[in-house]
């Protein structure tokens, strides 16, 4: 009789189809967006189209202005990405330039961060904080009662306390002892309440996440500044890499030093550190091949992650300095072997200036990907018949430099302040933030 589909599996079959998912987020177009509703929803991450801003105060145009040419950038992406049990509503909004004279410059991509302070949701993690504390100190007490209640169990009060049916025949059918139900209740209440915070946000979560805009942007200036139209939605996926296909070891040899991330997938490649080489730029290689996994992304997002450099280019080499070593002998009985120096992610790279604001420390969040620039050509290609707005707004496009125009770019780093500050100048909290962040560009090669 033959095996069952179930019963019909192997560990070579497991491990060729298995995939390993990493803590990158993929940005990927996923479609026009037509609704008014959601144009003006600052919670709608999009490609292209006109901003929707959180801040109260509409921040100034000149946020927008490339800062070579001075004219009004097209806006690239805007993303909605609140921090972690943060109480601000939070987007970043990146804006590029495409006038062939300004490529290869700093200052024509540029990326800004707008917070807003969310009371609904600020009352939320003031109410879990506070219940999270009743539950440890209810947890607490109850482990002091345990410590305390221990007592001879030898003696007589021990053994009238038993509830075993071996002891005095009131105690068999009589209550529970007192301290089971004080545990029983804790335990009850605690579950209640996580059911309560549960329904709470499944009825609030539309409330806490939408961030609508307080005007829209039919009289502003906003409205005149020339955008790839129609904005597209931008969805994320998971990033997936394939395991390190397992090398051959002779039986009775034994593997040290394995690489193996948790749930034994082995992703350690994706990780290595990148070797000096004169012939073959290795950091352009390891890009395109970690891209081919899915050609669609246009942004990878990594709170604090490691970005992906495009080439062996002078950020790169900050970003990823050569480790220290120490000098060759020069006699030839000192003589040794000399391996290849490996460079890793320096977070504290001089490249990274501080955060002007907080003087805290800048941190990698986010990078543009080639794959956008294609997207956003094929929206302005594919724009139907232009209004007399989006006609003046080509006229001025014109102005800047021809029409002949294209970003050149490979990547774009963005990092952005660790402290997700909202300080002003005399160090007072903002309700309302619009800060600048670091953008480093490396060019197509």
């Amino acid at each position: 009789m033959p095996p069952s589909d179930e019963d019909d599996w192997s560990d070579s079959d497991e491990e060729l189809g298995s995939e390993v998912e990493t803590s990158v987020l993929l940005g990927i177009s996923d479609g026009p967006i037509t609704s008014d509703n959601e144009l003006a929803d600052a919670a709608v991450s999009r490609i292209g189209g006109h901003p929707a801003f959180l801040p109260t105060n509409e921040p100034p145009i000149s946020s927008s202005q490339c800062k070579i040419c001075s004219f009004p950038m097209e806006l690239l992406v805007q993303m909605w990405c609140p921090f972690e049990n943060s109480p601000m509503d939070r987007a970043l909004y990146v804006w590029g330039c495409a006038n062939p004279g300004c490529q290869r410059k700093n200052g024509s991509v540029r990326a800004w961060r707008g917070l807003r302070f969310n009371e609904k949701y600020a009352a939320k993690l003031q109410t879990q904080l506070a219940r999270k504390r009743e539950q440890e100190e209810t947890k607490r007490l109850g482990e002091s009662a345990k410590l305390g209640s221990k007592t001879n169990p030898f003696s007589l009060k021990a053994s009238t306390e038993t509830t075993t049916p071996f002891a005095l025949g009131a105690q068999i059918f009589g209550n529970p002892a007192s301290g089971a139900n004080s545990s029983n209740e804790t335990v009850k209440k605690e579950l209640s309440e996580d059911e309560e915070s549960d329904n709470e946000s499944a009825t609030s979560e539309q409330t806490l996440l939408t961030a609508m805009t307080n005007a829209t942007l039919s009289e502003s200036p906003w409205a005149a500044v020339s955008a790839y139209l129609p904005p597209l939605y931008l969805s994320t996926a998971s990033e997936y890499l394939p395991p390190k296909p397992k090398a051959k070891v002779p039986f009775g040899a034994q593997v040290s030093e394995l690489a193996v991330e948790e749930g034994g997938k082995d992703i350690s490649w994706a990780f290595e550190p990148y070797e000096n080489s004169l012939e073959v730029d290795q950091v352009f290689e390891r890009f395109m091949k970690r891209v081919g996994y899915e050609g669609e992304q246009c942004i990878r997002y990594e709170l604090n992650g490691t970005p992906l450099p495009f080439s062996s280019d002078k950020i790169f080499k900050s970003l990823f300095p050569t480790p220290s070593s120490d000098p060759l002998p020069v006699t030839k009985p000192d003589f040794k072997v000399a391996f290849p120096q490996r460079r890793t992610y320096s977070s504290s790279s001089g490249v990274l200036s501080p955060c002007p604001s907080c003087k805290g420390k800048r941190v990698f969040e986010c990078q543009l990907m080639p794959n956008l620039i294609n997207i956003l050509r094929g929206v302005e290609s594919n724009s139907k018949k232009l209004s007399d707005e989006e006609r003046r707004a080509a006229v001025q496009k014109t102005l800047k430099g021809g029409s002949e125009k294209g970003m050149e770019w490979g990547t774009c780093m963005i990092f952005s302040c660790e402290n997700d500050c909202r300080i002003d100048a005399v160090g007072k909290e903002e309700k309302d933030v619009w800060r600048e962040e670091l953008v480093l560009v490396q060019w197509d090669v």
